[in-house]
């Protein structure tokens, strides 16, 4: 993120697409747009960009990027999907850029050759020497068919009913199933029950044929690791036959990648907010009675809220409710509720508005995205974790699952930069925890100490980082996480 200048805030932006200003430049008309008239519109003072299909005139929204305009600018003139998806597919532009909407790309047609039949490979083909056409054919639709029928013959699903109970088994083949690769919602009318296979995901979805006892009975996820079966368990709400499970959806038993399936929310209740500092506080989030799911080390779900009209939503990582020093997660963790710390910024429009929710209130929370992996940790030997701000979110699970479950880790170490000794976040509880594992270090480092202080002081630095980063043995695998604000991160890594 970069400085924005007074006036260029979120609220500010939504102030100014609700004037009734000619953001578009159109004058409410809608045009569609070629591939060389995009490309026109390349320069700050005249921006458009093309995201799935739809051209915006992102010029008015130039000064009110939080990214800042050399961001912007990488797309300007072109199709920045790609480029959007990398960095945020998250943000809900439809709603954010609605009244910059130039138009719809229009689509280059494939022309057929001459004297044939309209054919989707005569551009592959054309290359192709006449004899070989046939068999290329051949080879392309059978690799095609392949591809397309391989999730078919490790996943596929079947149900069963008793007089109360309903049981959608699914078959993944797959040894290393767990917990956190299940996700199942039983909402709106419709059952969702989602399979991750690392960057892809099975999905089975239908809206039910009758209604399932949600708000008085938890589902069941059984899950057999060694086969890669999942077994979820809904009480009927009618103790009556069944005919069918429902009526598949549109992406019913689909495999496709994660980020090409879209973001699904719940509705989470507002249970207790609890402060951590002088402005972080704990939030707890429960889950409904009729959704499984887990949050997998390292990755974050996003909220999602409804401000002065406007789609707003923002990626936060869970915590534990607190660090367990006995190395287990808490008893009472049990998976029914998320734990998030949430810096409140004076001036900060999701924030203040998270702040301002009454206890009992609904907020919307994501499936969990992200790439990391335990296996990162688990062949590793020095483990260092450097954390400014609320940067230590992701940190918590990682710490409670590397001294609990990596016995071959020797130096677990955290770095965390803040401004102040009021900004630590659980500064007792990572000093209780250095007394209780020999293999745990903790460095605080403050940027804007008081007098009193007596530990060290400054900012991310090379020099700073060679005195602290440093490996147990000379041969020792060494994994290194970061996070915190972009600049930080940034230097962190050169």
């Amino acid at each position: 993120q970069v400085p924005l200048k007074p006036g260029r805030s979120l609220m500010d932006w939504i102030r100014l697409t609700k004037s009734g200003k000619d953001l578009a430049g159109l004058k409410g008309k809608l045009i569609e747009v070629t591939e060389d008239e995009l490309a026109k519109h390349n320069k700050k003072e005249d921006c458009w960009i093309c995201i799935r299909g739809f051209v915006y005139n992102v010029t008015p929204y130039m000064e009110y990027h939080p990214g800042g305009e050399d961001e912007l600018m990488k797309a300007a003139g072109t199709d920045g999907t790609d480029l959007f998806d990398q960095v945020h597919r998250w943000v809900n532009y439809e709603s954010m850029l609605k009244e910059c909407l130039v138009g719809r790309m229009a689509v280059k047609p494939i022309a057929a050759p001459k004297g044939e039949g309209c054919c989707i490979y005569s551009v592959f083909l054309q290359q192709i020497p006449e004899d070989k056409t046939i068999l290329c054919m051949r080879t392309f639709i059978s690799n095609y068919i392949f591809f397309s029928s391989l999730c078919f013959l490790f996943y596929s699903y079947d149900w069963f009913q008793t007089d109360s109970l309903i049981t959608i088994v699914i078959y993944t083949k797959q040894k290393d199933m767990n917990a956190e690769l299940v996700i199942v919602d039983c909402q709106d009318k419709r059952l969702r029950g989602e399979i991750i296979v690392d960057d892809h995901s099975y999905l089975v979805e239908v809206g039910r044929y009758c209604n399932f006892a949600c708000e008085t009975f938890s589902l069941l996820v059984n899950i057999a690791e060694k086969v890669g079966k999942v077994e979820i368990i809904l009480k009927k709400k009618d103790n009556i036959r069944w005919k069918m499970l429902g009526q598949p959806l549109e992406h019913h038993n689909t495999f496709i990648k994660c980020k090409d399936r879209g973001l699904f929310y719940r509705k989470c209740k507002l249970v207790s907010k609890m402060e951590v500092t002088h402005d972080t506080k704990l939030f707890c989030l429960m889950l409904p009675k009729s959704t499984h799911l887990r949050v997998p080390t390292g990755q974050h779900v996003y909220l999602k809220q409804i401000i002065a009209g406007t789609e707003v939503v923002k990626p936060y990582t869970p915590v534990l409710p607190f660090l367990p020093l006995d190395f287990k997660e808490p008893s009472h963790y049990d998976g029914a509720h998320i734990y998030l710390m949430i810096k409140i910024y004076s001036c900060g429009l999701f924030t203040q508005a998270l702040d301002d929710l009454q206890i009992g209130t609904y907020i919307s929370v994501s499936n969990p995205e992200g790439n990391f992996k335990k296996s990162q940790v688990q062949t590793s030997e020095d483990l260092f974790l450097l954390a400014a701000g609320t940067g230590f979110t992701p940190m918590v699970k990682l710490l409670n699952f590397a001294l609990t479950e990596v016995s071959c880790l020797r130096i677990v170490k955290l770095i965390f930069f803040n401004k102040t000794d009021d900004d630590i976040l659980w500064r007792n509880q990572l000093e209780e925890l250095v007394l209780k594992d020999e293999r745990f270090e903790v460095q605080f480092i403050l940027s804007q100490p008081t007098k009193d202080w007596v530990g060290k002081q400054g900012k991310i630095s090379s020099s700073l980082l060679s005195e602290f980063v440093k490996r147990s043995r000379k041969d020792s695998k060494v994994l290194i996480c970061i996070c915190g604000p972009t600049p930080f991160a940034e230097q962190g890594v050169q």
